[in-house]
């Protein structure tokens, strides 16, 4: 049986990008069969977050999140990492036989130094972290986009070198490059918190259509004729209608003339099929939002399953290193 496994850092509130990117193949995998483990990074974010109210504020909304879109937590794993020690564990051992330059190659810490981040010894071992958490609970494959598969390269490194020196321990994980990697934000680069070009997930009326009216577009009047593929609310249209309302749009965008939509208009019918669209989950998540001690318990129940797999590991890599 498969085991798939993918985190998700909790460092603020969680948009349009990690729905369409990842949340909403997390909910739907399971169904297909074999194991699946999704863990909150809670350590991964310590890298970053300095103010520990705001951290637990974005645990649970994450875990919220998940929850409110119908994560089916029988047969998903669902947890938080830093509820599973045995991770740090791991992490130590596969650092003492990872070579620095494996570190140095790695692209999110030279990005995070490019934006200004200061550089920390945690910012700077984060793959090794990443790569316990992977090799752990012996995953086969790990959803991605394309920006993040080096992370996956690193952890294949890391358990090639602890397996040559010590004998198969670890399991080699494998990239499955998600489809939906890309979700532009409102400037039209990746959606990401980081560029503050974002839309919460669960932003609605005044909010969402303020949101939206921040999409980039041109000053060309509603009756030029335009290319598609140069108006940026078609990609996000996109996420939300069916491919045939959505062929409309593009006809009438195309010909041009009296009577064709304006921008005004696309960001019009966006915000309504986005309202429409997680109206469902907004109203789960106010559920699960009055019920806190649920979420605890899902979250408690997921760390044991968790733990169970992740010892085991550990306790191989233990006594192959000669610590047992």
């Amino acid at each position: 049986m498969s085991i798939y496994l993918s985190g998700i850092q909790p460092s603020g509130l969680l948009h349009w990008g990690n729905y369409f990117g990842a949340i909403r193949q997390h909910v739907a995998a399971p169904a297909a069969g074999g194991e699946h483990f999704y863990f909150i990074a809670d350590y991964h974010a310590l890298t970053t977050s300095k103010n520990p109210a705001e951290l637990r504020e974005w645990v649970r909304e994450v875990a919220v999140t998940y929850l409110a879109f119908g994560l089916d937590v029988e047969r998903a794993v669902f947890f938080r990492q830093s509820d599973v020690p045995e991770v740090t564990e791991l992490a130590w051992m596969l650092s003492c036989v990872t070579g620095m330059g494996v570190l140095e190659r790695a692209v999110s810490y030279r990005d995070k130094v490019e934006r200004g981040l200061q550089p920390s010894v945690g910012l700077f071992t984060y793959p090794a972290l990443m790569s316990a958490d992977i090799l752990a609970y012996d995953s086969n494959f790990v959803p991605v986009g394309p920006d993040q598969q080096q992370h996956i390269e690193i952890a294949q490194d890391m358990a090639a070198s602890f397996n040559a020196l010590y004998g198969p321990v670890f399991v080699r994980p494998e990239p499955s490059i998600s489809p939906f990697a890309k979700v532009p934000g409102l400037d039209g680069q990746k959606m990401s918190k980081s560029y503050g070009n974002h839309i919460w997930l669960f932003a609605s009326g005044k909010e969402l259509k303020k949101a939206v009216g921040r999409v980039v577009t041109d000053s060309r009047p509603p009756e030029e004729p335009k290319d598609p593929a140069s108006v940026l609310l078609f990609d996000l249209l996109r996420l939300f209608l069916d491919d045939a309302e959505l062929a409309e749009w593009k006809r009438r965008v195309q010909t041009g003339g009296a009577g064709a939509p304006g921008y005004g208009h696309l960001k019009q019918r966006l915000v309504e099929a986005a309202e429409a669209f997680f109206a469902p989950a907004r109203a789960r998540r106010e559920e699960l939002l009055r019920d806190p001690a649920e979420v605890d318990r899902v979250l408690a129940r997921g760390a044991e399953r968790a733990r169970a797999r992740a010892r085991a590991t550990r306790d191989r890599a233990l006594a192959a290193c000669g610590l047992r």
